[in-house]
């Protein structure tokens, strides 16, 4: 009896060795590693959080928004940096700022079209109706009659003075005209775009904003595709009143970043950011967007916690307003900004494309792509603007990770694709401070900056995909060593192979549509620019430069002669 209890507590304690066994992180199993962890019901919880608010900067919305974060990095383990020991490595802080302006919030609004029991519209179903910096009508509503201005020339010349003017345009572009000179009621718009689809998406309204103006209290109405069609054929049969309720709150408050950081453990001057807005309305924009970043700091601290990764360089989360908070990230320490090596923008990340539309794209630093867009480079509908080669920013950023979603796209059946540079987002302003910077987004988006934007457009799948993805990538970077970089160069030059390939096929297109030489003699030049200068960047991922000098210059060479070639076979041709 003795011996069957030794060896019953010897099997014991072996299962229980055997359990307490820590697997550590390494780059040969990230994917698999993190794919199994990774399970984006974080990200889905806090994105449904997230998107029950309307959210502008200081306003209710926003402001839980970062309380709920807070609450949840500290139960990961995340300690509030004023608390926080010197041997700490898992902190956040919560940055808070007056505001200049005050904050803003919708609370209720209903548009009643000639007394008929049907509304034309009710905030309980089009949150986005009342524009942005709209003030109340008196609290029984106003009740006036309808100025339509199809030419919004004649504004100037129409008697619109205590009356409601409707007008298919921005009410930004008629604000001026029409209330400060006009001295009309309010303003009611349409003018959603093509790309909404609004005579399929007939509720959808794309949210709209006034200017803030203290002195004539105005307020705006922005309709949908219905509601403007019913307006309009009201319209035809004679005159229109309005009763129009608007209800909102405008109030001073402060300005709340949130900012968490997992400390390096070698290298922790040295960082990469991922930085996620709070503000905008919806669920895919850009609640998802704080989904994936707060999921990810969370397994990130479990794995410290086992002890199962320990990032050499400083991993960052930052949540925010819109460009605002990334770009006072980067500019207010200037030693700080010095070591930012990578920035990312998640952005509208967790989309279900079969609603939705469109695919997850990678938007792209400035490469040639952004100046000569052809072949399987394409702008959204958002658009690209006018660049040169002055404003080229040549890294491997955009391979490694176009690469790593690739792969995960492989691996998962998920369809990953790129974009060149556009801006507007999160990256513009690391970008603009000269860190490597790219965007992870969705578009065309049939429910951009709609109230239609809500939780049933978003996807779990798709949120798993992006943060697993972006994870693998991350700490790849974070704990680079030489081997990593000459992975990367050789990735590079693979890249560069088959983007000169593809460009000697789209010269030659171009030369038997009457195009010049001289044009493609240039695009494969600055191709190859862009690429010597890219496997150039690796030796950021080094101590010692020396290290990867070898495979630098050789992969330099090739790329370099095989541009040659193909300048030689247009010049032949």
């Amino acid at each position: 009896m003795f011996k069957k209890i030794v060896v019953l507590l010897l099997l014991i304690f072996i299962i229980s060795c055997k359990k307490e066994e820590v697997v550590k992180l390494t780059t040969d199993n990230y994917s698999d590693v993190i794919n199994n962890e990774f399970t984006g019901d974080l990200a889905y919880e806090t994105t449904a959080f997230v998107e029950k608010y309307w959210r502008v900067v200081g306003n209710t919305g926003f402001n839980e928004s970062v309380y709920n974060i807070a609450k949840n990095l500290e139960k990961a383990g995340y300690i509030l940096e004023e608390n926080a020991n010197e041997g700490d490595l898992l902190t956040y802080r919560i940055e808070k700022r007056p505001l200049k302006k005050p904050t803003w919030e919708s609370v209720d609004a209903s548009v009643i079209i000639n007394n008929e029991k049907r509304p034309l519209l009710l905030h309980s179903t089009n949150r986005n109706m009342i524009a942005l910096n709209s003030y109340c009508t008196p609290r029984k509503g106003i009740k006036a009659d309808v100025v339509y201005i199809k030419d919004i020339k004649n504004l100037t010349k129409t008697n619109v003075k205590g009356k409601i003017v409707f007008a298919e345009t921005s009410p930004y572009r008629i604000f001026k005209t029409a209330i400060i000179e006009g001295k009309a009621a309010g303003i009611l718009t349409y003018n959603n775009p093509e790309y909404l689809q609004p005579e399929k998406n007939t509720t959808s309204i794309q949210f709209r904003s006034i200017p803030l103006d203290t002195i004539h209290k105005p307020w705006a109405i922005a309709l949908s595709y219905e509601a403007k069609e019913r307006l309009k054929k009201s319209l035809e049969k004679g005159k229109v009143t309005l009763n129009v309720n608007v209800q909102t709150k405008i109030y001073p408050s402060e300005e709340l970043t949130i900012i968490a950081d997992v400390k390096g453990t070698e290298k922790p001057k040295e960082r990469l950011v991922f930085s996620a807005h709070i503000q905008e309305p919806g669920a895919n924009d850009n609640a998802t967007g704080v989904g994936v970043a707060l999921e990810m700091a969370n397994l990130t601290a479990k794995f410290i916690n086992k002890n199962e990764f320990q990032p050499k360089r400083t991993l960052t989360f930052l949540w925010g307003d819109e460009i605002v908070s990334t770009r006072r990230y980067v500019q207010e320490d200037t030693i700080r900004a010095k070591n930012i090596k990578w920035g990312i923008s998640l952005d509208m990340v967790g989309e279900n494309t079969k609603k939705t539309g469109g695919v997850f794209l990678i938007e792209k630093m400035p490469d040639p792509s952004a100046i000569w867009t052809r072949g399987n480079d394409k702008h959204t509908e958002w658009g690209g603007s006018k660049m040169n080669l002055n404003q080229m920013k040549p890294h491997y950023l955009n391979d490694f990770l176009i690469n790593k979603f690739k792969a995960q796209g492989k691996l998962a059946n998920w369809p990953v694709s790129t974009n060149p540079f556009e801006g507007g987002s999160d990256h513009v302003p690391f970008l603009r401070e000269n860190i490597p910077s790219v965007l992870f987004w969705h578009f065309t988006d049939q429910f951009y900056h709609t109230d239609n934007d809500r939780i049933d457009k978003v996807s779990k799948t798709t949120l798993k995909n992006v943060g697993t993805t972006a994870l693998i990538a991350a700490y790849t970077l974070l704990n680079a060593d030489i081997e990593t970089a000459k992975s990367i160069i050789n990735e590079i030059e693979t890249a560069a192979k088959n983007r000169l390939n593809e460009e000697l096929k789209q010269s030659k297109i171009a030369i038997n549509n009457n195009q010049s030489l001289e044009t493609q003699i240039e695009i494969i030049s600055a191709w190859n620019n862009w690429y010597q200068k890219s496997i150039e960047t690796t030796t950021d991922l080094v101590i010692n430069k020396n290290d990867i000098t070898k495979e630098i210059e050789h992969s330099k060479k090739l790329i370099d002669s095989i541009s040659k070639t193909i300048i030689l076979k247009l010049t032949k041709n």
